[in-house]
């Protein structure tokens, strides 16, 4: 997908979530191509990815009716995954990393500690973590040689926040985000640490933890919307791997 095409799904993505697009909301593809200054094509493929996502439902005539999200919902799709993720990563101990495998998880988890080495984040730099999150993941399924946890994987990001790909993150409080995001990455270290020593059992119970830590964030993000607050959704706006 097009760079401007991402943007358009991460900006709609980000007002449904901050609640700026209300639950119940009807969106129309010219309105809301005319709201966002772009072309009707990235808006419709918008709609359909945000759908597969769970935040709209297709009406049966035209346009489409922003879902409510609900706590529970988001908790049993990010549980749901911690299961396969885990399940992922206690597979790859037993199979053993690839040589390519094992460089490129270094040098993820290298680039991380330049990222929080400096002792704070912004923006940039979350987009940044977005990116190699998603490939440090996609290489523990890839090693897991089981291509159901793939698939499994993929009918569960249908669900709201189910994704690897969707981070939230409270752009008032980047303190608080350097913590959470710098954790996340020494449960990274440890992960990587578990799989390379073939500790199965070890590599699983730290995979489901490392959900968890977004199952925790996500109730944080159901008090802010009901505060009102705003928060933004990290998407991939460069280039998918």
């Amino acid at each position: 997908m097009s760079k401007p095409g991402q943007q358009v799904i991460s900006r709609l993505r980000q007002m449904i979530l901050s609640g700026e697009l209300a639950s119940g909301q009807r969106l129309a593809e010219i309105p809301t191509a005319e709201q966002l200054g772009v072309s009707r094509t990235p808006v419709r493929i918008a709609f359909r990815t945000l759908e597969q996502e769970g935040l709209l439902t297709k009406l049966t005539g035209r346009g489409y009716i922003v879902r409510q999200v609900t706590q529970a919902e988001i908790s049993g799709s990010i549980e749901v995954r911690g299961v396969l993720e885990g399940l992922a990563a206690r597979q790859a101990a037993e199979n053993t990393l690839s040589a390519k495998q094992t460089d490129e998880l270094l040098r993820l988890l290298k680039q991380g500690d330049s990222l929080f080495e400096k002792g704070h984040i912004n923006e940039q730099d979350l987009a940044i973590y977005h990116d190699m999150n998603q490939r440090f993941h996609q290489i523990i399924i890839e090693a897991s040689l089981n291509s159901a946890i793939a698939e499994a994987l993929s009918r569960n990001e249908h669900l709201p926040f189910a994704s690897v790909s969707a981070l939230a993150f409270d752009q008032n409080n980047l303190a608080k985000e350097y913590r959470r995001f710098n954790f996340a990455h020494m449960q990274h270290h440890a992960v990587f640490d578990a799989i390379q020593n073939g500790q199965g059992s070890r590599a699983e119970a730290i995979m489901r933890e490392h959900a968890n830590a977004t199952h925790g964030y996500a109730k944080t993000f159901s008090q802010m919307e009901e505060s009102g607050e705003k928060i933004h959704i990290l998407n991939n706006v460069s280039s998918s791997t």
